[in-house]
């Protein structure tokens, strides 16, 4: 199982240098819960599992800076780089009046950025 424990991640196609949304991963055992903020997202979380695999499923709610409240959920799969950091491939669905699916992929960010 990979260990997502204070991991965190942002949007590959994301500048480094811009003000994206970058989310902070929690997990004891199979259990997963995580907070982001910045760019579009004044403030999102998620709760979810993770299989031993690697593969994490879980619930999102998000408030954007336009003051939309969204949710959805999100199937995210790992793959461990060469350097030794996660990229997620994530397949998510958003619920709701603006309800939306895709693919996102974050990388992990190095540790002390």
């Amino acid at each position: 199982m990979i260990d997502y424990n204070r991991k965190r991640f942002r949007a590959e196609s994301a500048a480094p240098d811009s003000e994206a949304t970058v989310a902070l991963y929690r997990q004891d055992g199979d259990l997963l819960w995580g907070e982001s903020a910045g760019g579009s997202v004044r403030r999102g979380s998620l709760t979810g599992v993770v299989r031993a695999d690697g593969v994490a499923e879980f619930a999102y709610t998000m408030v954007l800076a336009s003051g939309e409240v969204v949710a959805g959920h999100c199937v995210s799969t790992p793959e461990v780089l060469q350097d030794g950091r996660i990229r997620l491939e994530e397949v998510w669905r958003r619920f709701g009046e603006n309800a939306d699916q895709g693919v996102s992929y974050l990388i992990e960010l190095p540790s002390g950025t």
